[in-house]
């Protein structure tokens, strides 16, 4: 009970946890801790506070439990039609995991399967010096195809089109696209592509993807998280309601991590009146594409 004139605290700590998940990365106090909301919502009133506390901690259950919806529409063939315009809304292509705002970075919780990423040893050393020369050594900072997840979560929209036999995403950053084969045997031999080979199927209500023959170029974020080509992708996208997609992909490298991890997150459908993908050509503002000898 809080006695007479004492200071009322308004440290909103969810059930059974605090307000971030803990780490033991330097300088993460403040995910360890409850955070005092008269730090993070200066002038709001106790009805605005407990309304934040709430709605935050309310799970999605029909995302959380991976399962259709009924009002999803569906194509002539009695598939989920995943047509349209969509884009993820998280900053993950800053960083896969939790990480604290910096200049030019939001803060953001993370979309890794338990917040932990399982590198060898090596590969470890190697993201942390990845991290120390991110601003040259990030490959979008060369205006180079991201690369397979990482274009799906970029702060950029993207456009589903599906047919029986094939599904492709065009996406607004540099006019990517991916080409989904469906029903089909990726190529015997390994062949170094920046988007990797996409080969689907239906799993009820579930459009599995399985990819594979990467190079070794990409980064999974602007945070140094990387792999080699010896990259193998699964990739789950349930359709949650007519406007949203639970994306769900299966990360394996056995040069680089000690075992397969997972990212997970919602993809929002654009309704935007007159919404169309624009162009977002990088290389049309770097000039080493445009140098003179």
């Amino acid at each position: 009970m809080r006695g007479a004139g004492a200071p009322l605290d308004l440290t909103v700590r969810p059930a059974g946890g605090t307000l971030r998940r803990e780490t033991d990365e330097p300088g993460a106090e403040s995910r360890k801790e409850g955070i005092p909301v008269s730090n993070r919502c200066a002038g709001c009133t106790i009805g605005s506070i407990a309304t934040w506390a709430f709605f935050s901690f309310v799970p999605i259950a029909s995302a959380a439990q991976g399962q259709p919806a009924a009002s999803v529409s569906r194509t002539a063939d009695g598939k989920p039609d995943l047509s349209g315009i969509w884009q993820a809304v998280n900053t993950a292509a800053w960083d896969i995991q939790d990480h604290q705002a910096q200049k030019g970075v939001p803060a953001g919780i993370g979309v890794v399967e338990g917040n932990d990423i399982p590198y060898q040893p090596w590969a470890a050393a190697k993201k942390k010096e990845n991290y120390e020369k991110r601003m040259a050594a990030d490959p979008e900072a060369r205006c180079y195809l991201p690369g397979v997840p990482r274009i799906m979560y970029m702060p950029y929209p993207f456009q589903i089109f599906q047919d029986p036999e094939q599904v492709v995403i065009l996406f607004e950053y540099v006019h990517a696209t991916r080409d989904i084969f469906m029903g089909s045997e990726h190529p015997p031999r390994h062949i170094d592509w920046w988007m990797g080979d996409s080969r689907g199927r239906w799993e009820g209500d579930t459009l599995v993807v399985d990819l594979v023959d990467f190079n070794d170029e990409t980064w999974f974020d602007r945070a140094g998280n990387f792999h080699s080509d010896a990259l193998h992708l699964v990739e789950r996208y349930t359709p949650m309601g007519p406007d949203h997609i639970h994306y769900e992909v299966t990360v394996e490298d056995p040069k680089v991590f000690t075992k397969p991890w997972k990212m997970s997150m919602t993809f929002y459908r654009l309704k935007e009146k007159n919404l169309q993908l624009l162009e977002y050509e990088c290389y049309a503002f770097d000039h080493e594409f445009h140098a003179t000898p």
